[in-house]
């Protein structure tokens, strides 16, 4: 079980009460594609994906970023226990989707970039850290039920 400060706990909580979850999620999911291009393998149905411009403009992976931030919302509620609260996420993206852990650390980095970018000077070092120990949690639930 993971120990969450007060700092951190809250710090979380802020954060996802001032982002716009249907700009950042799909700002990330894009970048995700944009940056490491061998992660598109896992969205074939979602039509055109050639080019940075195509996928920021995609509306499937604009939906399913949102839908991701969606996701992660379930975490903040559940901070306590996210490991749980993923179990199903982690079935489905492993046993159905088979997608490779690996790439819930790159979109991790990627929201990391695109929160950092809007919260601009108030995402200090201290903000960043329990930020990203929130991610390390959630990748970790999501990456469990691989062998």
């Amino acid at each position: 079980m993971v120990e969450w400060t007060d700092f951190e706990r809250n710090t979380i909580q802020d954060i996802f009460s001032r982002i716009e979850y249907d700009v950042v999620g799909p700002a990330a999911l894009a970048r995700c594609l944009v940056v490491y291009p061998w992660t598109q393998r896992y969205f074939g149905g979602f039509g055109n994906l050639y080019n940075a411009a195509a996928i920021k403009g995609n509306p499937m992976v604009s939906k399913h970023g949102t839908t991701i931030l969606n996701g992660l919302d379930r975490a903040v509620k559940n901070m306590d226990d996210i490991t749980n609260t993923y179990a199903e996420l982690s079935v489905l993206h492993s046993e159905k989707l088979h997608v490779d852990p690996d790439n819930f650390k790159l979109l991790a980095d990627c929201l990391t970039i695109v929160v950092a970018a809007r919260l601009g000077n108030e995402f200090t070092g201290e903000v960043q850290a329990a930020f990203q120990k929130f991610l390390a949690v959630v990748v970790s639930a999501l990456g469990r039920h691989y062998n």
